[in-house]
């Protein structure tokens, strides 16, 4: 049994899965509010004893029990993590991790005592026979330790800690088959960010951290149309990405950057992003946009990206290529995408 626990600033997410002859099998997947409810969301003000209890009543609910989970991978986000692609010698094992520091030194700003390094192997490189691809990434011992107190007062301890724009990367490469030709981008919207990976199999692989989720498009409707936080979640979910939709002033001079919707900024960073990546990898076809997180299946967004980035678009199913225990219904897959990335991690490692 492998499981992948995604704790959010929103919800805690949890996806459990066994191997078989014949691949994957989904066993339980579920996910639990954090805040409570009739509670206007504030994520600067998300007590850690709220989380400690929403992942507990959540392994609760799924009759597991704390003290007997093992293979448990769990996932870091945020700023405070670097990753990225690098070519180097084709090793053994042993060797590839013991040159993994000094890889990191010199590809990576950081200062070396304070970090913890990790990789993943992508395969050979397609330009040199004698060298292999691999996903450097690295976060600070801070970050980890406090991401472990975390899981300690849950009464968890985690086999793997995973980055998870590494995850949605496993989840995507889990359930879908990748093009040759062209990178796809995979936009996972979670409550107060949005994770940006690019990958394909002859391209670099890239990621940005995005400081835009679904608590800014619902503050955005809350303000514009002078109604509750919680009035504007259900407008959102009601309406969809229409909701943004806001009636602009007839004096065309009032319209300023800062009357755009929060949609309307949103697209501008993924814009921004595409063309930094372009520039750097001379990368310009980009074969498919996939949409996860919890803001990835909002009506209409498929159609709007879509539509303005001129990119085919469609929401991801995490779960398309996993054998499903009998009677699993699941709202809204691409919600799962980082958990079930983290709970198929063990079908990555080097």
């Amino acid at each position: 049994m492998q499981i992948g626990l995604d704790i959010g600033r929103q919800y805690v997410k949890m996806v459990v899965v066994e191997k078989t002859r014949d691949g994957l099998k989904l066993l339980n997947v579920d996910s639990k509010l954090i805040p409570e409810k009739n509670k206007p969301f504030d994520p600067e003000n998300i007590d850690t004893p709220l989380i400690v209890m929403a992942v507990k009543e959540l392994i609760n609910r799924m009759s597991l029990k704390p003290k007997h989970l093992r293979n448990l991978t769990t996932g870091i986000s945020g700023s405070n993590i670097s990753i990225k692609q690098i070519t180097t010698m084709d090793m053994s094992t042993d060797e590839l991790k013991a040159s993994m520091m000094f890889e990191a030194r010199k590809h990576m700003p950081m200062d070396g005592t304070d970090a913890v390094i990790d990789y993943q192997v992508l395969g050979p490189n397609r330009f040199e026979t004698d060298k292999i691809d691999v996903i450097l990434v690295a976060c600070t011992n801070g970050v980890r330790t406090s991401h472990q107190k975390l899981l300690k007062d849950i009464g968890l301890k985690a086999d793997i800690i995973d980055l998870e724009p590494i995850a949605i990367m496993n989840a995507f490469l889990q359930s879908h088959q990748s093009s040759e030709e062209g990178a796809v981008i995979l936009l996972d919207i979670g409550a107060v960010s949005t994770s940006l990976i690019v990958w394909g199999e002859q391209d670099m692989f890239f990621t940005r951290d995005i400081p835009r989720g679904m608590h800014d498009l619902v503050k955005d409707i809350a303000t514009k149309k002078s109604i509750t936080y919680s009035k504007a979640q259900d407008y959102l979910q009601n309406e969809g990405a229409a909701a943004l939709e806001f009636e602009q002033p007839e004096d065309t001079s009032l319209i300023a950057v800062a009357e755009r919707s929060s949609l309307d900024i949103f697209l501008e960073d993924v814009r921004r992003t595409l063309r930094f990546y372009t520039k750097n990898s001379k990368q310009s076809h980009f074969s498919a946009l996939y949409l996860s997180g919890g803001g990835g299946n909002v009506k209409g967004l498929k159609e709007y990206m879509e539509e303005n980035l001129q990119i085919k678009s469609q929401v991801m199913d995490p779960f398309s290529n996993l054998e499903m225990k009998d009677h699993i219904s699941i709202e809204d897959p691409a919600q799962y995408a980082v958990a079930t990335g983290l709970a198929v991690r063990k079908g990555f490692e080097a």
